[in-house]
């Protein structure tokens, strides 16, 4: 099964209420609300694509280890992926699909880290829930995201849901901001060029892994 499918499937179960989220037709509605209004105001349009520069930077791993990308790069092509949070079931969904494509990325010399603007105590739940072998960084007030022009505010009425479902964001994220990254995937070659880049605001959809392999295998060959 793909990795849409699982979270199409994932998806249907969620907003028909079932549990173990029993999630109400009014919450559901918010959150529609919410995805449709980033959708429309084109922050994905602005985010960086293929043929940019990637940003540079160094970021604490769950172990509070920095791990810079100019140094991943020194060693191949770099896979990137941005996601919100352990809290959310859609991206550990993702986090497990990117588990299982890493021995195909490391056997075109690539290197593959997350990153969310979680705590390290989070980003370590996310490593030990999802049984990761690949770095999960934090970046706080995600000032990365920012940089690939990713990150957004939450709307007011999406902040008082969260609060009332008790998805504490600042809590989980050490920052005051209600800010989160647009789910991304990014392929950087050794140049620091962005090769492959998969921006959606709608964070319910999400590239396939496999979707990465072809721009690795050109570089590979270059």
């Amino acid at each position: 099964m793909t990795l849409q499918a699982r979270l199409d499937a994932f998806k249907i179960d969620f907003e028909a209420g079932k549990p173990p989220y029993n999630v109400l037709p009014a919450v559901i509605e918010i959150m529609h609300r919410a995805t449709n209004e980033l959708i429309e105001s084109g922050a994905a349009a602005r985010a960086l694509k293929a043929g940019d520069k990637a940003p540079l930077f160094t970021l604490n791993d769950s172990q509070g280890h920095p791990v810079s990308s100019a140094e991943l790069l020194l060693q191949g092509p770099l896979v990137l992926s941005f996601y919100r949070g352990v809290w959310c079931p859609y991206c550990n969904m993702e986090l497990q699909a990117l588990e299982e494509m890493l021995p195909a990325f490391q056997a075109l010399g690539a290197n593959l880290i997350a990153v969310s603007p979680q705590t390290a105590p989070n980003s370590r739940k996310s490593v030990r829930q999802n049984n990761l072998g690949f770095p999960i960084l934090s970046d706080t007030h995600n000032s990365v995201a920012a940089a690939f022009g990713l990150r957004f505010v939450l709307p007011d009425y999406l902040v008082d849901l969260y609060q009332t479902l008790k998805n504490d964001l600042p809590l989980f994220n050490g920052d005051e901001s209600w800010t989160l990254p647009m789910p991304a995937r990014y392929v950087i070659d050794q140049q620091g060029t962005i090769i492959y880049a998969e921006v959606n605001p709608d964070y319910t959809r999400r590239p396939e892994p496999e979707d990465m392999l072809p721009s690795l295998r050109r570089v590979r060959s270059l």
